[in-house]
Parts: C-alpha cells; structure tokens; sequence
C-alpha cells in the first residue's frame, strides 16, 4: 500500500515537471528578485536584442586577477551579458585576459593603446601587501566584421576606484545597448556641421566628428550659398536630421537666418555652441600676459528670444574651476610648471536628472556665458549649470593670466551662481519671422512648426579638443597641459543622441542601481572576525544542523 502510495506521488511529481517544461517552451520569463531591479533589461534594449539575427560575438577584456570593486565590475558585466543571452542565444560574449602571455606584454598594450582602448592601473592588496596590476575595463562587439568598443569603467574626476565602479556599473545596459544599435544598424541619420560664419575649425573638433562618424552620416553644410540661391540651400538642408552650429564669429545675415528657422520649423534639429564674448584662452599667453574680451554680435539675439532663452554677453567666473598651467621661475633649465585654478574654466557638475546628463562626469567650460529662461510655452530644462559659487563678469573686460594669484571672497559669490549655461528646448517653436516680411519668398513657409528639440550651450569650446605634437586630434575633454579628462564627450554625444535618437536608447540612463561596497577599514581592521563570520560560521551552523538532523533520525528509526 506505502509503495503504491510513494509510486502515485513519484508519477504526480514527473507530470507537473513535463507540463511545467512543456509551457516553459511557449512562456519565458526571468524573474528578477533584486531590489533595484538591475538586470530588468528595458524594453527598448529588448527590441535591439531581439533584432540580433546572426552571431555577436563580445570581447570582455575583463580576465585576470582584480580587486574586490573591479571584480564586481567584472560579476556584473558577466550578469548583464547573460541576460542579453538568455533572450538571444546570438550574443555570444568570452571574458579574455589580453596580458596573460608576459612575453607578449608590452606589444598588447601598445597595440591596444592604438586601438583607443586605454588600460588602468589597479591595487591589489592582500593583507597590506600592494602589487601593482594593469587592467582593460573595455569589450568589443563584432558582428558581420564591423567591430565597436564598449567602455566598462568610468573615470569620474577625483573618485575612487569603488565609486566610478558603481558609477560604471548603472551604465553598463546602456553601454552594451547602446553598442549593440551601433554594429547592428546601418547608419540612417544625417548631421550637418554648418559652416559659413567663421565657425570652428574641424581639426578642433575632430574627435567629436569621428565620434559620431560611427552612428551617423556627418559633413559640412556651408551657407554660403543661401545669398544666391537660398531656396534650394533650404531644400537640401531639410535632408539632414540635426545641424550643429559651434563658435560662429560672424553675423548671420537675415537670410541663413530663415534658413535655419525654416530647417527647424520643419523639424530639424539644432544643437547650438555660442560664444556672445570674444575671447581665447592663447590670446593670454603673450608677454603682457593679458586680453580684452569683448561682446560678440552674432546677430542671432531674436531668434533665441522667440525660441525661449537669451544668451547673454558676459563671462561665469567660478570657484569651482578647471586648473591651467603656467610656467614659472627662470627661463631655461630654472623653469617650473605649476597648476592654477583658473576662474574663468568653470567646473560643472550635472544637478537634474536627465537622461543627457544622468551620473556625468565634471565638463570644462572656458570663457562661458550665462543664459536666461524666458516665458512662452516650451519646455526648458537647464542641463547644466555653474556651482552656488559662481557670478557673472560683464564685458567688456580685461583678463589677465596674473588673475591666478586672486583668492576671491566668498561673499562677492554670495547668492549670483547657478547660472545656467546649457539649456535643453522642446515643444512646437514659433518662427522668429513670424509677422515678419521675409528677407526672401519661400513658399512653404511655417509660422510654427512642429514639435521639436534643441540644445543651446553658451560656450563654443566644450566641443574643442587639444592637438597631439603631430597636429592630430586628441580625445574631446583631455586637457595634455593638467593630464586630467573631463566629461565634455560624453555630454557632447549624449546631447547628439538625446536630439537624433528615436528608439528611446538615451532614456536607459536613467537607470539607478545601488550596489554595496565594503569598508576597506573596516575589514582590514576586523579580519580575523571576518573571516570567522563569513567562513567559519556558516560551517558551523551546517554542523549543528547536521547534528540535530542525525539525532532525530536516529530517533525516528530506532523505535
């Protein structure tokens, strides 16, 4: 009768495993039990994923011996890449450690470091013994021969290595989606770099052209056509997506004025980089040491105004600043080089939450205006702004370099920074020519135009990159003179993607996650009892459950 009984159970239990295999063939669902929902992959990074048809092989340069933050950089890389499997058997991802062969060592890294994958180095300590260790927080995703490089780890300014890997980690999604949309996708959207009114020059920007030459068509658009044929420059303007407009130092006539409000009537979008004070930081290093900055009229004060904000002619001096360096001493083998803070390179920070500016590393400004918010139905949302202390200089102005040996009081910042100095615009724009006659006849002209986006920032050199010693573009946001790397391109290609992007990819990194990292101290301190909490107990509890549990079967069974 028992052997039936247990028989019946045995059978009952392989049914509902077949039938819960069975539905599992038609149903897929992973459960995600963390409390912030961290490996919850969005939908828009699903519908990516799930447009993979052919094998993506991922390269994780994450192998090796680590300490405990990079190791948990190197987990959750694992954890995120396993999800993409597990909803595309077509990601397929290996974890390589490139330094493994000692004899190979150095030709990997310099042919990494050709590659634009820059190693770090990491600490390993073990019971305060320090060895020194080179890592490669990188991956690279291939698919049909076209590659592209994922950066794991953030290296926010003045940060610890645990706190750029929580940092790195809310990014991770992002990184890899974002990556995955790039190789998988032929490019589609168009960017013009419009030229024509003394705009920067495109060395100067070379690595944010190269940036975006990777998702997006770019090239030069000049209006120096639109005096004689501005129709038909209208025309093919309204062919690309987004224009971007860095540092002009012209007047706009009337004429490509009605242009770009045209473009942007008709949804093209726009990301602005103005300069209202002529000034440049080499115009400081000669031998009186000093420049005037001066008010620079671009002519474009109305159509700003229509739009909803005004740039003004001034400059943000602010404590919170970039440092320069200067040479001091003797001239010759006497000559020192020391860093300054210089005022006048604002340091800012992102204060919103935002997906262009969501967990950014500090952006350098030079010689920054400030912008006002004006009242008429769009929505504006201040990016970026200066610290609480920070004023504004009116120009004209004389600047000098010896403004290093200042030591500004307090109280003259007192209750005059946040001045915002980009600005996000969305909604349905007004054309600034509206009741207006037209400086020349275009039929399909719109009062107002459609919904839409633009970036306006007051200051043309957050775009700017350094020139190597061979007069080729170094990485946007690297200053050679202080060695440090500032946020400037991530924000520049955030703002790029947030204009031009469709899918929603941008909103991804909004994503918070909170991952606990353990006091260093703490656990040096108390490593003996660490070791007995974390190894020795859960063997002991084992044994006494193990101990109870032969007592009551020998209970149980010697009756």
């Amino acid at each position: 009768m028992m052997k039936n009984k247990n028989l019946k159970s045995v059978v009952l239990v392989l049914l509902v495993l077949f039938l819960i295999n069975i539905m599992g063939n038609f149903y897929f669902h992973r459960f995600d039990l963390t409390a912030d929902q961290r490996y919850t992959l969005s939908p828009t990074t699903l519908k990516i994923i799930d447009g993979v048809k052919e094998p993506l092989i991922i390269d994780v340069f994450l192998k090796g011996e680590f300490p405990g933050e990079m190791k948990k950089l190197q987990s959750e890389t694992q954890q995120i890449l396993e999800e993409f499997k597990a909803y595309n058997s077509n990601v397929v991802f290996q974890f390589i450690n490139p330094l493994e062969e000692e004899d190979k060592r150095d030709a990997t890294i310099q042919a990494f470091l050709e590659r634009g994958l820059t190693p770090i180095n990491v600490t390993l300590n073990d019971k305060g013994k320090q060895t020194q260790e080179v890592a490669f927080p990188w991956a690279i995703a291939t698919y049909h021969g076209r590659s592209v490089k994922v950066p794991l780890l953030k290296n926010i300014m003045g940060a610890s290595i645990a706190e750029n890997v929580v940092s790195s980690v809310q990014h991770l999604e992002y990184a890899f989606t974002s990556a995955f949309n790039s190789v998988t996708k032929p490019k589609q959207k168009k960017v013009a770099v419009i030229k024509g009114n003394g705009e920067l020059n495109d060395l100067l920007m070379g690595d944010f052209i190269k940036q975006v030459k990777e998702n997006c068509f770019i090239g030069t658009f000049t209006l120096d056509s639109v005096a004689k044929k501005p129709v038909e420059t209208l025309a093919v303007l309204k062919k690309y997506n987004l224009a971007v407009i860095v540092k002009p130092v012209e007047k706009f006539s009337d004429q490509e004025k009605l242009v770009l409000d045209q473009f942007i009537m008709n949804g093209g979008k726009t990301l602005w980089l103005i300069d209202q004070v002529n000034i440049e930081m080499d115009n400081l290093y000669n031998e009186s040491g000093t420049t005037l900055a001066f008010p620079n009229d671009l002519n474009l004060n109305d159509m700003f105004f229509k739009y909803g904000v005004r740039l003004n002619q001034n400059i943000v001096k602010d404590i919170m600043a970039a440092p320069i360096t200067l040479a001091i001493g003797e001239n010759g083998s006497g000559t020192q080089y020391n860093q300054f803070p210089w005022f006048y390179s604002p340091l800012v920070y992102s204060t919103v939450k935002h997906p262009v500016v969501s967990n950014l590393d500090a952006v350098k400004f030079e010689f920054t205006n400030g912008i006002d918010t004006l009242k008429n139905g769009i929505k504006k949302t201040v990016l970026l702004k200066s610290s609480p202390y920070s004023r504004l200089v009116g120009a004209p102005v004389e600047v000098k370099l010896e403004m290093v040996n200042d030591r500004p009081e307090q109280e003259e910042f007192l209750n005059k920074g946040n001045i915002p100095v980009a600005v996000l615009l969305e909604g349905k724009f007004h054309s600034c020519f509206e009741n207006r006659v037209l400086p020349f006849e275009e039929k399909s002209f719109l009062n107002l135009g459609k919904y839409n986006k633009m970036i306006v920032i007051s200051d043309g050199d957050v775009i700017k990159n350094q020139l190597d010693k061979n007069n080729q573009p170094m990485e946007l946001g690297y200053d050679k003179w202080t060695n440090k790397l500032y946020g400037n391109k991530e924000f520049m290609m955030n703002c790029v993607n947030y204009l031009i992007d469709d899918s929603g990819l941008i909103n991804i990194r909004n994503k918070v996650v909170n991952l606990p990292i353990l006091d260093k101290e703490k656990v040096y301190d108390n490593y003996t009892s660490a070791q007995i909490i974390s190894v020795g107990l859960p063997i002991i509890i084992l044994g006494i459950f193990g101990l109870i549990f032969t007592f009551f079967r020998k209970r149980k069974y010697s009756k």
